[in-house]
């Protein structure tokens, strides 16, 4: 481009009007002790009405000195990398990161200062909207420019690590401090965690520590919104628009449908952090399908790669929050995409459970992923299925033997044989939801496979699992074997309730009142997905549960079934109050009874 016949992008510009000398001169006085032209040009470069030939002129200037820009310049420094490049021209873009490459080579000193400067720009600018006399400050989300400015930012972060191999080092602690607060804007949260998991594809060193600063950011944002406050605001807000639009049609008296569309279909959740949360979970799905597809086909070594990362980060923050409802679901849909991925997984988790080593809250946890996986993972073959569920009867099995063994009368302790009852749990879960599959091939193999499972000697061991268990899964295995004559359980049901206040001894010492109908603080981590932008893509992966018929399901004191349509629970009957929503997972706070040893901890509380 030419203007008056000058080259505008290689030729420098003609000087600006300014005071004060020559970079140069103006630091040489300021050594010698005259400081008046160098406050003059710390005041020139904070000018927010400074143009770009002024910026160009400058920078021009300061990278012809920069060997002279040492420790005792650190407030000058700071003054120009808070001069406002990204989003200006092309000219002073490159100029910019042209000053950046030497400030960085020739000044270490100043690394950090210029990867907070970068990073500072990964969230869109603040800006002040007056609300009722209050001034509310958050990101700008119509700006246009984001993507363009966001490119500007990784280039220069492309440039620094070029320069400095060690950026990588100094670059985490940086990208963890300047996460934004999770009650900040969904734009705001998107944008940073988008332009975090960015960096992490050019500089992979980092990725795991980029995903587990995200993964924990994203885990307080999902165990502050339950499942009954998300479903509650959902219904809420679907009931005032129905309100709005009966009111509409009352007004205008109009023949015609104008009906909007429901807001159970619309992508925006009602719940203002579970939005926040949907957005996170969009931008990560999205961002493994990236890594592990490409047209389609799956790039399988980059696949293992984030899945051993993903997996890490997994032990680390997510196996260790009790009550999480979504943020699990992001290895759910990484172990869709290879059958061999989803058995490791399964893998993993059977080796944690039977491990002695490991804390019984993990291994009862464990119990719980896996049975949760087996259940609800769509994409799991009945094959692997009874793999699993042979490995863990197994394990029952013996044991129940080394109780027997011992020659001590076994009793219904959780603090002891807390890995036990969720194992034991486990496995009537996945038949509960996987029985039909199991038998669907061939009616009379599936039932010779599920009578060598040898059901009735765990239900009928002293450690009484069915005691323990939650109370939905306990009716709903029975009702289920009873059809099928693979074991009776209604025995020792009727026994266990006919204590009216039944009492579980604790190790911990002294016995607990076990009104309790969660002993176990059982935690099933993939019950419904209740986002909704994320959950298009968990759906197809999804089992949901399938009614029973009328023959198969338990008798319960009203002999009475409520169904309901688009309703995953198979609760029925006369269900506790802390079971009584979507899913089955009871809520953790609602427990009576709190073991030591129990999973009834606040949220991180593993951490």
């Amino acid at each position: 481009m030419e203007i008056d016949g000058r080259d505008f992008l290689n030729t420098p510009p003609v000087k600006t009007v300014r005071f004060g000398g020559s970079v140069a001169e103006t630091l040489a006085k300021h050594k010698q002790g005259d400081s008046s032209d160098y406050k003059l040009l710390k005041h020139q470069l904070a000018d927010p009405e400074i143009k770009d030939a002024q910026i160009i002129n400058w920078l021009q200037e300061f990278r012809t000195c920069v060997t002279q820009l040492t420790k005792d310049h650190e407030q000058l420094i700071y003054t120009i990398l808070r001069l406002p490049w990204v989003g200006r021209s092309q000219a002073v873009v490159e100029e910019y990161m042209a000053f950046l490459s030497n400030l960085v080579s020739a000044q270490t000193v100043y690394l950090c200062a210029c990867l907070r400067m970068v990073v500072s720009h990964f969230t869109p600018k603040r800006v002040t909207i007056c609300e009722g006399g209050i001034d509310i400050s958050d990101s700008d989300d119509e700006d246009e420019n984001l993507p363009r400015n966001f490119d500007q930012c990784h280039q220069a972060l492309q440039l620094i690590t070029r320069y400095v191999p060690s950026t990588s080092r100094f670059l985490m602690p940086i990208l963890q401090e300047n996460f934004p607060f999770i009650q900040k804007s969904s734009r705001t949260l998107e944008c940073y965690t988008h332009n975090l998991l960015r960096v992490s594809i050019y500089i992979p060193s980092i990725r795991r520590d980029v995903l587990e600063v995200i993964i924990g950011k994203m885990l307080k944002l999902d165990v502050s919104a339950s499942r009954s406050d998300i479903e509650e605001a959902e219904e809420n807000a679907v009931q005032k628009q129905q309100a709005e639009k009966l009111t509409e049609e009352g007004l205008f008296d109009m023949d015609e449908d104008v009906s909007a569309e429901p807001l159970s279909r619309v992508a925006v959740m009602a719940h203002p952090v579970a939005e926040r949360l949907d957005s996170l979970m969009a931008v990560l799905l999205a961002y493994v399908k990236d890594v592990c597809n490409v047209n389609g086909s799956l790039l399988v070594e980059s696949t293992k790669e984030l899945y051993r990362d993903l997996l890490s980060v997994f032990d680390k923050v997510i196996l260790p929050t009790h009550a999480s409802c979504h943020v699990q679901y992001t290895l759910f849909y990484l172990c869709s995409f290879r059958l061999a991925l989803a058995e490791a997984f399964l893998d993993h988790l059977w080796k944690i459970l039977q491990s002695p080593s490991q804390p019984a809250v993990l291994r009862q946890a464990a119990a719980g992923y896996m049975g949760s996986f087996l259940a609800r993972a769509k994409f799991i073959p009945v094959l692997t299925v009874r793999a699993c569920l042979d490995l863990l009867l197994s394990w029952i099995h013996s044991y129940i033997d080394s109780q027997d063994s011992s020659g001590r009368q076994a009793c219904c302790d959780i603090g002891l044989h807390g890995p036990f009852y969720t194992a034991c749990q486990a496995v009537f879960y996945t038949l509960i939801f996987r029985h039909r599959a199991m038998l669907g091939g061939n009616m009379k193999k599936g039932l010779e496979y599920l009578q060598s499972l040898n059901l009735e000697r765990v239900v009928m061991c002293q450690l009484n699992p069915l005691k323990v268990c939650l109370p939905s899964v306990t009716s709903m295995f029975a009702a289920i074997t009873r059809k099928y004559q693979i074991v009776f359980c209604y025995t020792i049901i009727e026994r266990n309730n006919r204590h009216v206040l039944p009492v579980v001894r604790s190790s911990a010492g002294g016995d607990g009142v076990t009104t309790n109908t969660n002993p176990l603080d059982s935690f099933f981590p993939f019950d419904p997905y209740l986002l909704r932008r994320s959950g298009q893509l968990i759906e197809p992966l999804y089992q949901v549960w399938e009614e029973l018929a009328d023959t198969e399901l338990p008798c319960t004191k009203t002999g009475h079934q409520e169904s309901r349509e688009d309703d995953d629970d198979f609760l029925c009957g006369e269900i506790p109050n802390t079971e009584g929503i979507v899913g089955m997972t009871p809520s953790s706070y609602d427990s009576n009874v709190r073991s030591p040893s129990s999973m009834g901890s606040p949220p991180f509380a593993f951490q």
